[in-house]
């Protein structure tokens, strides 16, 4: 990118969060490339590649996706969608985690995908992209703490109704539920010195709840489906008249198991060699997620002895109902949920401490209104508190959407996954646009390959954006309307007219020191030593 006074300005934060590279270096490696990005290191680096592997595989928690999401998958193509809808996402997040691994391997930044965007674009555009990225992958990250949210609140309620055959589930009663569950996972990322160990732990008691629930099912259910249901049988209950528009607006539900693959990329000031560690973590996620989510799944369909009783779950939790049946019992049913609530907040917690990541980064630079606040690591808990909760503020307000409809779990987990696309094809789009072949590229660089998976990246983010818009059932009404379509525009168009009144006089992002990200004929982009 050509030098550009505008991006390269520095400007300082009442908190000091930015400073020149010639000063307040940590004098390692690590604290010297942040420096040389024109960013002061705040954070400690106390984070494993066990603890990054478990923020990222806690948050995407592939198969804990599958299980929450059963309902709608059911319903959109049942286990053809389940199943094939996990390998094909599998080989599109694959495509997701290179790009993403590449670009966080040249820049590891907490900042992720919106550095990148301004670092790669033309200086021109560079603020403006830069700034929309940012509120768009920070956007995904409250709308992903909140389908978790929603997804643990249902949980809770119909494992009640479970136990209570007349009980009788109101919208009010998750949505208390929901307020209560997002507060209590609020308190988990106030303190940083836990962190790690809750990361590495949500990723121990994921695997093994996996592994438990996944031999249990099958092993105690006395009936067993043939392998044409399993791999053959497709279901279309959503009133579209089309099997295959059916099927990919079913395909939200697999995209959601995969989602949120750039959460390591925001632990970058919180690990050692960042430009290696974040790469595998991100690829070894997309792997352990396919595998568990695609056992699981295939285990759980063989295992169904009564479908429409699953479909009809009073619950609204169908996979209580599927686990009751292979149990034969009210407490191995319990048991099971139990594990996959466990799971579930080990993933609440890592999408708290996402969120809050992205709202303190980004407010680094100005960009959220109150910044100052948001940009603050509180020095008693080491954590950006002020981020953290204001972003679960929002979660908060977002649960209001399942009072107004009875589609809300897919309106919110269709804007997660379009905000995050959307922000991941921003820096990707301009990576291409520009040539990868001038980018000042880190250790992991994949080549042709890359270029590869930045075109299914971009295509698919376009393809997902016009079918995920669908209304999810037919014929559509204001109470199972998808209203992500709705809120996404919304949000842009605040975006728009935020940048041009106030964000495009506050907002700035500096260059990498040592020249532009992008250069004539590429090479490598080394950390070096600031003497």
């Amino acid at each position: 990118m050509e030098k550009d006074g505008t991006i390269s300005t520095v400007i300082q934060h009442s908190n000091s969060s930015r400073l020149s590279p010639e000063t307040g270096s940590s004098g390692s490696v690590d604290g010297e490339r942040l420096a040389q990005m024109g960013y002061k290191p705040e954070l400690k680096r106390n984070l494993g590649i066990g603890s990054l592997l478990g923020f990222g595989f806690s948050v995407s928690n592939s198969w804990w996706g599958a299980s929450a999401s059963l309902a709608a998958s059911i319903l959109s193509g049942g286990p053809v969608l389940m199943i094939y809808g996990l390998i094909f996402l599998a080989f599109i997040s694959i495509c997701i985690g290179v790009s993403l691994s590449e670009l966080a391997s040249a820049m590891p930044n907490s900042g992720g995908q919106y550095y990148w965007a301004g670092q790669i674009a033309p200086k021109r555009y560079a603020r403006l992209l830069a700034f929309i990225t940012g509120a768009l992958g920070w956007a995904g990250a409250v709308f992903a703490s909140s389908s978790v949210t929603l997804g643990l609140a249902s949980s809770f309620v119909g494992l009640y109704a479970l136990g209570h055959p007349d009980f009788t589930i109101s919208p009010w009663m998750v949505f208390v539920t929901y307020q209560l569950v997002n507060a209590f996972g609020l308190l988990f990322n106030c303190i940083h010195r836990i962190l790690p160990v809750l990361s590495t732990g949500s990723l121990y008691i994921s695997i093994i709840s996996w592994l438990v629930t996944t031999i249990v099912v099958p092993a105690m259910s006395n009936t067993k489906q043939e392998a044409r249901f399993v791999f053959a049988t497709f279901i279309n209950q959503t009133g579209w008249n089309s099997d295959a528009l059916a099927f990919i607006v079913g395909l939200i539900s697999p995209s959601w198991c995969f989602a949120a693959l750039d959460v390591a990329t925001h632990m970058a000031e919180e690990i050692h060699d960042p430009e290696r560690m974040i790469p595998k973590s991100i690829l070894v996620t997309v792997l352990i997620g396919l595998v568990s989510s695609l056992t699981y799944t295939i285990a759980m369909v063989f295992s169904i002895a009564d479908f429409e009783a699953v479909v009809g779950s009073a619950t609204g939790v169908p996979i209580l109902e599927l686990y009751r049946q292979a149990t034969r019992s009210l407490a191995g049913a319990v048991g099971l949920q139990v594990l996959f609530l466990l799971t579930g907040f080990g993933c609440l917690i890592g999408c708290h401490s996402w969120q809050a990541r992205l709202a303190w980064s980004f407010s680094r630079d100005n960009g959220l209104p109150g910044s100052r606040w948001w940009s603050v690591i509180n020095t008693k808990t080491g954590v950006p508190l002020n981020a953290h909760l204001m972003s679960c503020i929002w979660v908060a307000l977002l649960g209001c959407l399942f009072i107004a409809s009875s589609t809300a779990f897919n309106s919110i987990i269709t804007g997660c996954i379009s905000f995050l696309y959307l922000s991941y094809s921003v820096p990707v789009a301009c990576l291409v646009f520009r040539g990868r072949s001038r980018f000042r590229r880190g250790p992991f660089w994949l080549g042709s390959f890359g270029l590869l998976c930045n075109i299914v990246l971009l295509g698919w983010t376009l393809f997902s954006l016009v079918f995920f818009s669908f209304p999810f059932v037919m014929p559509a009404a204001p109470g199972n309307m998808n209203y992500a379509s709705v809120a996404i525009v919304g949000y842009v168009v605040y975006l728009c007219g935020y940048w041009f009144v106030r964000g495009h006089r506050l907002f700035r992002i500096p260059e990498v020191d040592g020249g532009s990200v992008i250069g004539e004929k590429g090479g490598t982009l080394e950390p070096q030593i600031v003497e």
